[in-house]
């Protein structure tokens, strides 16, 4: 009995050794205070968006404008961003398309329009993130999880060709991998997901 007991005190001291040595690190949020009230609507657009959106579509729809959108259960990544800053009281459709209409040889020429289009123009990566740019919303594009605030507007490139995808940083923090979760839709419809540094990031953007 003497020597089993004196074994399972060794066993314990052991294990105790073994966890003091590789300690578990976890990284706290970081201390930013309650978000203001624009940024709270859109955390709550985006995570509604994860119940409805159930879809990917990148299809050419037209819309009405402003305040068009395309049906709400699909969708592309650029739409959830666009829900989720309009139900803040920023129509992105109407916003983009007055800065572009008069300042067009700014934005990108990749897709060869001479003119804007209003069902278009906004949901495409490359524009928001030209209009973002444009009206003092960029920030540096860091590795450190915690510059990245809930509300933030981030963009990657996802295969190193210059495929796009744009995204909301969410409220839910992971203390393990020390960044927040983001809010997107890249092809199975809007979810949030922790995978902000799974994809090169291109942009990193913080309207309110």
């Amino acid at each position: 009995m003497v020597r089993t007991f004196t074994g399972l005190i060794t066993l314990v001291a052991l294990v105790a050794a073994a966890c003091s040595a590789n300690p578990a690190i976890y990284t706290p949020a970081p201390r930013v205070g309650d978000p203001p009230g624009p940024v709270r609507k859109v955390l709550a657009s985006a995570r509604e968006q994860t119940k409805v959106t159930r879809r990917y579509t990148q299809d050419y729809v037209v819309i009405p404008y402003p305040g068009g959108d395309v049906p709400a259960e699909t969708g592309a990544c650029t739409d959830v961003v666009i829900r989720s800053l309009r139900s803040a009281g920023i129509d992105l459709q109407r916003e983009v398309h007055e800065d572009m209409a008069a300042n067009f040889s700014v934005y990108p020429t990749k897709w060869g329009l001479t003119a804007t289009d209003t069902n278009i123009d906004h949901r495409r990566v490359p524009n928001l993130q030209t209009f973002f740019v444009r009206k003092g919303k960029s920030l540096p594009v860091t590795t450190d999880g915690a510059s990245y605030r809930p509300g933030d507007i981030v963009s990657w490139d996802l295969d190193g060709k210059g495929m796009t995808h744009i995204g909301l940083i969410s409220d839910t923090w992971n203390k393990r991998t020390g960044r927040y979760s983001i809010i997107h839709n890249i092809g199975g419809g809007t979810n949030e997901e922790d995978r902000l540094f799974d994809w090169t990031i291109t942009g990193h953007y913080r309207y309110f």
